[in-house]
């Protein structure tokens, strides 16, 4: 097997901490070599050149390698919603939502979607994502089939829901159990996928299904769950008049047995108290989705709170609520929900949310997240200097930190010269 070796600056997150911003590892001058999809060797140029010398050698000299980033709560079948003008969450799916995942009944329909959304993800340097299908079990399979393809690490689910929602897109508890589990079975734990049990959220499965399909998270202990969570004050409302006897909606998932470790919640902006300390015994996760938060002006999403209760968070793009695949402009979203808090968020601890703590958070960090030794070699080339402007901007101020924020300003697909996963290229604008 052919070795590569890759020059250029080189930053990523090679331990766990609660202070990522002050605890990471930069190469300016920096070489990363991989082997068979892995990464077999970081750290400055000429001590690993020295090491590895026959090798397949490329020159990204004044770029920047960084870890491949992770979205951790997106929808494709939303892919071509994206940018659908007005209204707030509960009528934007009714409008929106629900008459565009009609089209995924269709197996050809969904395979065509699902290869334009993972081009778009690897073109913005996506390289994992936790993702809802539509409530077909064939959509489901044609994006499992896509991303085995590429070797990419994905979790993904069925969408479940049998009630407030069309008639044309409600299944049943007994089919959300059953098709669930066959994609279960068929799925998770090949190569590298993995599958989420994926009620949309409380108000379209009636408690019958949720049962049914706590029934399956216990049945399944390794799989993952997703699901949304306290993200518009309408929708707390509804959940609070259909679920009367529960204590709050974080409740609901808990009695239903989907409250645990590998859970991620998008959202959670309106959360109570008791709630931020029952997701912290809990070990479960938090996505949170700025540019969505902010579209759908559902709210502002408290992680300095969520960090003080030790929660871990992620970031994710929410496609097709959220308004680009670029995790570097979510980014720069997520740090002005931060100055309308009045919580500074500083850009490597931003960057430590969409790579390390990504993978922390679902328990995936020896396989993705970083660039240490023996990992899998997914990781993103970006280019600061892609046009005009940036050049500019980066000729007196170039601290990685600094550059990191810019392009989370000013970053698009441009910034991206390439896209490995596994150690091949999977977008690239020259070779």
């Amino acid at each position: 097997m052919t070795t590569h070796l890759y020059r250029a600056s080189i930053l990523h997150f090679a331990h766990k901490s609660n202070q990522p911003e002050d605890d990471y590892t930069y190469f300016q001058d920096g070489a990363m070599v991989t082997r068979n999809g892995k990464i077999i060797a970081v750290g400055e140029r000429k001590v690993v050149e020295n090491q590895y010398q026959d090798v397949k050698t490329h020159d990204f000299s004044g770029q920047l390698i960084v870890p491949g980033f992770i979205d951790s709560h997106l929808h494709f079948p939303q892919t071509e919603m994206l940018a659908s003008f007005g209204e707030q969450l509960l009528d934007w799916l009714e409008n929106y939502t629900f008459p565009t995942e009609r089209k995924f009944a269709q197996p050809e329909y969904a395979a065509h979607i699902a290869d334009i959304f993972l081009r778009q993800l690897y073109r913005h340097g996506t390289t994992s994502a936790m993702v809802y299908s539509s409530v077909h079990q064939c959509a489901a399979d044609a994006l499992f089939t896509a991303a085995q393809k590429h070797n990419m690490l994905l979790i993904a689910g069925k969408v479940c829901m049998d009630r407030h929602c069309p008639t044309w897109l409600q299944d049943t508890p007994e089919k959300a159990q059953k098709h669930s589990a066959e994609l279960i079975e068929r799925w998770h734990g090949k190569d590298r996928l993995h599958y989420a049990i994926t009620p949309r959220f409380a108000p379209t499965s009636s408690p019958a299904q949720l049962h049914a399909l706590g029934e399956l998270a216990q049945q399944y202990p390794d799989v993952y769950i997703q699901t949304h969570l306290n993200e518009n004050l309408n929708e707390i409302a509804w959940v609070n008049s259909l679920f009367p006897k529960h204590d709050g909606y974080l409740d609901v998932y808990d009695k239903f047995h989907m409250l645990r470790p590998k859970a991620v919640f998008g959202h959670c902006i309106h959360m109570q108290e008791h709630e931020w300390q029952r997701m912290a015994q809990s070990g479960a996760s938090i996505a949170f989705c700025p540019t969505s938060n902010l579209f759908l002006g559902s709210g502002l999403f408290d992680l300095k709170t969520a960090e003080k209760h030790t929660i871990p968070v992620a970031l994710a793009t929410d496609v097709g609520a959220g308004t680009s695949f670029s995790m570097l402009r979510t980014l720069g979203e997520a740090y002005k929900v931060g100055q309308l808090r009045g919580d500074q968020l500083q850009p490597l601890h931003g960057l430590y949310l969409m790579t390390q703590g990504a993978a922390i958070a679902h328990g995936l960090a020896d396989s993705i997240g970083n660039l240490n030794p023996g990992t899998d070699a997914d990781f993103v080339v970006l280019n600061p200097n892609f046009d005009e402007l940036t050049t500019l901007r980066f000729e007196q101020h170039n601290e990685v930190q600094d550059i990191i924020f810019a392009l989370s300003m000013l970053a698009d697909d441009r910034a991206i010269s390439a896209t490995y996963i596994a150690g091949e290229p999977v977008y690239q604008t020259h070779t």
